[in-house]
């Protein structure tokens, strides 16, 4: 039993197959999944998709790269679509300085109005972060983020601080970098962190684990970053499996 919790199976790289891509997950031993929408295009679709298929939910928010694209209408249409029976969670949201399509001024604005929403409607948070940890960590403490706590998505930082995020709340969800032979951070975090913390997730159709590195991830492969965390653990992939499904049922508020 695994719990995918971050996948983009609304993208345009899954419109000639997706029912398939949803099948191999399931013949796979995936079992649920959230898919998150993040800009206008995005989040209908991820709303379809979790209608259409019973152990499929939505995530709806704004990513950091689009902050600038923002209106307050969208904020108004997020906070509606949260009280829809598939939604189960705020995002992704977050700070992105990679790119530099969005201001980080603007992108920090759009960061603390979603928490905001998050709050008001009591839904958990998923956090997108790329080359901004500090100021994720800062905002977060600053917004009582802990309120509604969520997931530190596709988690890349050190032990100590998501030692730190997990104080406030989060959880750290480990994507296919665990899986990289130089990707020494997400290991450590493997190791260190409990699992009654951890999540796992493909971010697909971006960050393929190996040994399919390089082509198009898909949910099914969230199997092969439990069983990289079960090795580094030093425990069975059944317990991952059961263990980080539990994690998210709970922070989704789910029945299982």
């Amino acid at each position: 039993m695994l719990f995918d919790t971050h996948v983009h199976l609304n993208a345009r790289q899954f419109d000639e197959d997706r029912e398939e891509v949803i099948k191999r997950a399931q013949e796979a031993g995936v079992d649920y999944m959230v898919v998150v929408g993040f800009d206008r295009e995005t989040i209908p679709l991820a709303i379809e998709i979790a209608e259409s298929h019973d152990n499929i939910y939505a995530a709806v928010g704004w990513h950091p790269v689009d902050a600038i694209d923002m209106e307050e209408s969208d904020l108004g249409w997020i906070e509606e679509l949260s009280a829809h029976p598939k939604v189960v969670a705020i995002g992704e949201m977050g700070l992105d300085y990679h790119w530099d399509k969005s201001p980080a001024e603007v992108q920090k604005e759009v960061f603390r109005k979603q928490i905001e929403l998050a709050k008001k409607v009591q839904m958990p948070i998923i956090i997108h972060n790329r080359e901004a940890t500090q100021d994720i960590v800062d905002i977060l403490k600053e917004e009582n983020a802990e309120e509604v706590g969520g997931i530190m998505h596709c988690y890349s930082g050190s032990v100590e601080i998501a030692r730190e995020c997990i104080e406030m709340n989060f959880y750290i969800s480990l994507g296919g970098p665990v899986t990289f032979k130089n990707a020494k951070k997400p290991k450590e975090v493997a190791e260190a962190i409990d699992l009654d913390y951890l999540l796992v997730e493909t971010d697909c159709p971006f960050l393929a684990p190996h040994p399919n590195r390089g082509t198009r991830n898909e949910p099914a492969y969230v199997k092969l970053v439990a069983e990289q965390v079960a090795e580094l653990k030093g425990i069975s992939l059944e317990e991952v499996g059961q263990t980080t499904t539990r994690n998210a049922f709970k922070l989704f508020k789910l029945d299982q």
